[in-house]
């Protein structure tokens, strides 16, 4: 199984590294959220604590990573209408590599354009935390959180298999989560209704602990709060799209 990983997820890898624009498409709605709105919201929002851009950073690379991950099934969903899934079933591939891999793809593929949000963001003159310990602690949380999407989008390609009702997913665990969650906005100007569905959104977690970790003071029991349930939310969702392949093709 790992070796069958590792080579299905050089070949995504491969195909991404000859096709870039399509990674750099997914960060242009990021990009837009950061330095324009960025701007315009922080006249409004301001915090004691430091300037909205700070605030911001966080929720910008989790909404990349939405963005990244979140379209994950759709190209395995094309790759089963053209069989050429089946044709890997023929060959003695791992089931579960199959999925595996392109999980690791989608997730890897997001840490690198979190990375150039990180570098846009500093050149803004954001002051987050530059420490390469609480960097990568941080894009661990992320890491975790592309795992979840990605998996979540391709157990619902391999569930639905149909295009049209993933893509309305896709768009369902996009802005509304995000606008569900303190990720753009303080806390005390959300909504009560909206804190209380904010307790079962992954992204709430996910965002609190990125930003407890990127910005100072650091919080270091509200990062290890979300580093647990980001690996609970990352393997349960893994397990269940490699359940759901398995079920369907054997």
């Amino acid at each position: 199984m790992i070796s069958d990983t590792w080579y299905l997820f050089k070949k995504y890898m491969t195909i991404t590294l000859r096709m870039p624009l399509w990674s750099l498409f997914t960060l242009i709605q990021p990009m837009i959220w950061l330095v324009i709105f960025g701007q315009l919201f922080g006249a409004f929002v301001q915090k004691s604590d430091g300037n909205y851009v700070d605030f911001m950073v966080p929720g910008i690379l989790i909404m990349t990573v939405l963005f990244g991950s979140s379209w994950s099934g759709v190209s395995l969903l094309r790759e089963i209408s053209s069989g050429t899934v089946d044709k890997m079933l023929v060959a003695p591939v791992s089931r579960v590599a199959i999925v595996l891999s392109r999980v690791l793809h989608s997730a890897v593929q997001v840490l690198a354009q979190t990375l150039i949000i990180l570098i846009v963001a500093w050149s803004m003159g954001s002051t987050i935390s530059m420490n390469p310990i609480n960097i990568l602690l941080g894009l661990l949380i992320v890491f975790l959180l592309g795992i979840g999407f990605a998996a979540i989008s391709n157990g619902f390609a391999i569930t639905l298999q149909r295009e049209e009702p993933l893509v309305m997913i896709g768009n369902l665990m996009t802005l509304p989560l995000m606008f569900f969650s303190s990720a753009l906005v303080p806390e005390q100007f959300i909504p009560k209704w909206i804190q209380y569905i904010s307790v079962i959104n992954p992204i709430s977690y996910a965002v609190d602990a990125v930003r407890a970790i990127l910005t100072t003071p650091v919080d270091s029991h509200l990062f290890i709060k979300g580093l647990i349930l980001m690996s609970i939310f990352a393997t349960a969702t893994l397990i269940w799209a490699v359940t759901a392949f398995k079920a369907l093709r054997d």
